[in-house]
């Protein structure tokens, strides 16, 4: 194993050549960058000779040597579909507008001069990330469509999927003219490599960490760099007086079971306590096959559900649980979120409109929704396109990242000759 200062040398000397391709990428032009993704696409899609595949067949046979559970090797696992699934998605980046240069304000001032605020690449990008091989592909595609050079730092049990798609990406880059160096992938699997590249302010301009809530805490806590934060979804649903609860019923269904592993799947659902004896019973119906903990008025109405703990309101399960309260009233839902919510998503269930109001104007989320599932927060479903991920930090972006929100915002001035009096 190579020591710590060979470690840095390496990640500081790939980081460096990173920085300066972000210098030339951020010139490029829309019809270069697209030809860039769609080049990649075309390669994905065919892999002459399966390299993409038994790439990835030497990470499965790692990983179940490791014991790593089903749910992380299916996350793994590419196939045909898959890998086709992921040049769609590359095509999909290559089609999307691109916000490089693009307008979000401009006026003339009293003394003439034209002040316009314009998107601008934010530079070199880190991206740490962990087992699913095809946010390889997606990253380094929303950073090159953004004008951002990319570090890429994968997880030990896809290196060699992530090296086989990231040697597609820069096959393509130099096949436009452009520095290979623009989509780098950190080429170790030492821990230590994070620890550096996390520190190099001034190189890397900002750090996305997607995975569990501890390599986010990690990562937050040991960076000099800007992270873009996202520790857990504790996302809410409120079953308000008002309800419909029909409406109700189908949207806790699908907020808790279309895919319960997502950051996005509803943990708690609060019940106002007027439709409580109404809604509850057809909860524990719809929810069967769900683990239901709840406080003392979910217990006396539904008895298979299990008494919550305090730990429980603060607890992201990603699995069939859902901890559910009785609340008397908008004013203790909200405290409730306020408490207990990761500024995530929150759901309302209301026919109110001072109350929908409220809720909108009160709560404080990435997404904020009226009658409608929590499962929205989303890219896609969001129009966005893509995303590298959905932000709980308020600062530069707030939700779902998709190009936009890879860009910052700079300010441009031009006149005739002004000067300050």
């Amino acid at each position: 194993m190579a020591d710590h200062d060979e470690i840095e040398a390496l990640v500081r000397r790939l980081a460096g050549e990173a920085k300066a391709a972000a210098r030339v990428l951020a010139a490029a032009t829309t019809p270069r960058k697209n030809a860039v993704l769609q080049r990649a696409a075309v390669a994905l899609a065919e892999a002459p000779g399966d390299a993409v595949l038994e790439a990835n067949a030497k990470d499965l046979a790692y990983a179940e040597e490791a014991g790593l559970s089903a749910a992380l090797i299916d996350r793994l696992r590419l196939d045909r579909g898959r890998l086709n699934g992921v040049a769609a998605q590359v095509r999909e980046i290559a089609s999307l507008p691109d916000p490089v240069g693009s307008v979000s304000a401009e006026r003339t001032l009293a003394n003439g001069l034209q002040v316009r605020r314009v998107r601008a690449p934010l530079g070199l990008i880190g991206i740490i990330y962990e087992s699913r091989p095809n946010v390889t592909a997606d990253a380094a595609g929303l950073c090159i469509k953004s004008g951002n050079a990319v570090l890429l730092r994968g997880g030990k049990e896809a290196f060699h999927s992530n090296q086989a798609i990231a040697g597609i990406v820069g096959d393509a880059l130099e096949a436009e003219g452009l520095p290979r160096a623009a989509a780098t992938l950190l080429p170790t699997t030492d821990r230590r490599a994070t620890q550096v590249m996390i520190q190099l302010a001034g190189v890397v301009d900002l750090i996305i960490p997607r995975g569990g809530e501890g390599l986010i805490r990690f990562v937050t806590e040991n960076a000099k760099v800007p992270v873009i934060q996202h520790y857990k979804g504790v996302c809410h649903l409120y079953v308000a007086a008002s309800a419909k609860l029909d409406m109700a019923e189908a949207i806790a269904v699908n907020a808790k079971t279309q895919r319960p592993s997502a950051c996005n799947a509803v943990e708690t659902i609060l019940v106002d306590a007027a439709v409580a004896d109404a809604f509850l019973p057809r909860l524990d119906a719809a929810l069967e096959k769900v683990e239901i903990r709840g406080d003392a008025g979910v217990c006396e109405r539904v008895p298979r559900a299990r008494p919550a703990s305090e730990a429980d309101w603060d607890t992201e399960y990603l699995d069939d649980v859902v901890s559910v309260r009785v609340v008397d009233g908008l004013d203790a839902a909200l405290d409730h979120v306020a408490k207990h919510g990761s500024l995530h998503t929150e759901a309302i269930v209301t026919e109110d409109d001072a109350e929908a109001a409220r809720w909108v104007r009160e709560v404080d989320a990435s997404l904020v929704l009226v009658n409608a599932s929590t499962r929205f927060n989303d890219g896609h479903q969001l129009g966005l396109g893509a995303e590298m991920g959905i932000s709980t930090t308020k600062l530069h972006a707030y939700g779902p990242m998709g190009l936009e929100e890879l860009c910052t915002l700079k300010w441009v001035a031009y006149g005739e000759g002004q000067i300050r009096t």
